[in-house]
């Protein structure tokens, strides 16, 4: 069984998101100061502890979570103990060791012993390293990997916030860190005592399981955290309990009183979200465009964002469209479809073509929506198999009509035009949902495509100016370009 598979089992079977730090730290063992530093004394009353919190919670916690510095710190002795202690966890419980690790030249064996002599089920890493590090421990799929991508410390405020509140670094560590691996592989760790950075790192990973950790030093600010990191089903986050609990005489008793507080904010946030709810900007236009509300919810959501962007262009731009967590809102994506659609109605077409990756979503939607069989030509051709470079059944001669997410040179969508015209098929029609404009229409009038567009960047500027969703300053940077 995979760390997953586990982990939602034990969610399911125990009613739990909690996890519990197996940490052997002396300041928080009962009875610590009758002990002192003996380590003879020291190491079994340690192991008599974290035996004794295993014993208690095991049917309260979907996790254990050990942190390898406080065995370490032990010296040997301390990490026989933390191999007894991940032999105590019962076998249906993942072990999540947070171990932080960030050195490239020991990933690789770091991994082999906790993976496969010490069978921990996943671990944190640092980012910082990136893919080359994370790899390492990629190569066991039936394992977990957390990604460090915020920490409360204030110290970290300066590296965290840069380049701006906008833009802050972190949500960059957690774009990068989902294109690592899928959700059931990789996820994010998160330090906080503020909701709105919760809230902002589930808009950018709407699916992704975020482990917190630091979030009881503002304990008014508990349901607000968990209200803007669970997921539309109350899932989604992996709360702590708190240190203070784990050396309580009535452990189990406090433990199961804070299980019950959390899943009854999970079921509350469950039937909120679940409730059929019409979303309303709260603003009256004297000249409202057509597709204002649209243009203000993928605002509200996270899809546009306003700072200092490197495109795959290697361009800067002053802002930043990511349309990937639309699909985790259906009302919205369908919305999305109907404008499309609109545009999609007037042209004459035997297939819809999706270009990889972005716009696969929607070409399916399209397809689905508009009963127009979909193909799509492979952002990279196998060297195995079919080695076909269009995907789908299609006939020579059938006129396609192309699907791409957002326009800023043309060239993704010119080239899987291209792949589709090499196996005889005919493209005119190149259909975006937003224009980035600076006259890449007309290039591809040029090579001899219409090109078509739900929105344009200066649209969405003026409508999100004229409703207050950005500033004077934001909007000059984006009107002086176009």
């Amino acid at each position: 069984m995979s760390f997953f598979e586990k982990l939602e089992t034990a969610i399911a079977h125990n009613q739990s998101l909690l996890v519990v730090g197996l940490d052997p730290n002396p300041e928080m063992m009962p009875f610590s100061e009758e002990i002192g530093d003996n380590s003879d004394v020291l190491i079994p009353r340690l192991w008599e502890w974290l035996n004794l919190i295993i014993e208690e919670t095991s049917d309260l916690v979907c996790a254990y979570k050990p942190t390898l510095g406080f065995y370490q710190a032990l010296g040997i002795k301390g990490l026989e103990l933390l191999l007894k202690v991940l032999d105590a966890i019962p076998k249906t419980i993942p072990i999540i060791l947070d171990a932080k690790h960030g050195d490239l030249n020991t990933s690789t064996v770091f991994a082999r012993t906790i993976f496969e002599q010490w069978q921990v089920d996943a671990v944190t890493l640092t980012p910082y390293a990136g893919l080359d590090h994370v790899a390492s421990f990629l190569v066991y799929p039936d394992k977990g990997v957390f990604i460090l991508c915020h920490t409360s410390n204030p110290g970290a405020t300066n590296l965290q916030e840069y380049p701006t509140a906008d833009n802050p670094f972190y949500l960059q560590v957690v774009r990068e860190a989902q294109t690592w691996g899928a959700n059931e592989q990789i996820f994010l760790e998160v330090g906080t005592t503020k909701p709105e950075v919760i809230n902002n790192i589930r808009n950018c990973a709407t699916e992704r399981i975020i482990l917190l950790r630091s979030i009881w030093e503002q304990k008014h600010n508990f349901k607000q955290i968990l209200t803007a990191g669970l997921t539309v089903e109350g899932n989604g986050l992996l709360i702590p309990v708190p240190q203070d609990l784990l050396s309580h005489p009535n452990i189990k008793q406090e433990i199961n009183a804070l299980r019950e507080d959390i899943n009854q904010i999970r079921t509350g946030v469950k039937k909120e979200e679940l409730r059929e709810q019409l979303w309303t900007p709260n603003l009256c236009f004297l000249e409202q465009h057509p597709h204002q509300n649209l243009i203000l919810q993928l605002f509200d959501i996270g899809c546009i964002l306003f700072g200092e962007y490197v495109q795959a262009s290697g361009a800067t731009f002053s802002y930043y469209i990511d349309l990937r967590p639309i699909i985790s809102n259906p009302q919205l994506f369908h919305q999305v479809l109907q404008a499309y659609a609109e545009i999609l109605e007037t042209l004459t077409f035997d297939r819809i073509a999706g270009i990889p990756y972005g716009s696969l979503p929607t070409a399916t939607g399209l397809s689905l929506l508009l009963h127009h069989p979909m193909i799509y030509p492979r952002k990279e051709v196998k060297a195995h198999g079919t080695r076909r470079p269009v995907e789908g059944t299609f006939h020579p001669g059938e006129k396609v009509v192309v699907v791409d997410d957002i326009l800023i040179t043309g060239k993704s969508a010119m080239e899987g035009a291209e792949k589709l015209k090499s196996v005889g098929l005919n493209v005119e029609d190149i259909v975006v949902f937003i224009d980035h404009e600076e006259g890449v229409k007309d290039k591809l009038k040029n090579n001899g495509y219409n090109a078509y567009s739900v929105l344009s960047i200066s649209e969405i500027t003026q409508t999100l100016y004229e409703a207050g969703r950005i500033n004077e300053q934001q909007y000059h940077s984006l009107t002086e370009k176009h």
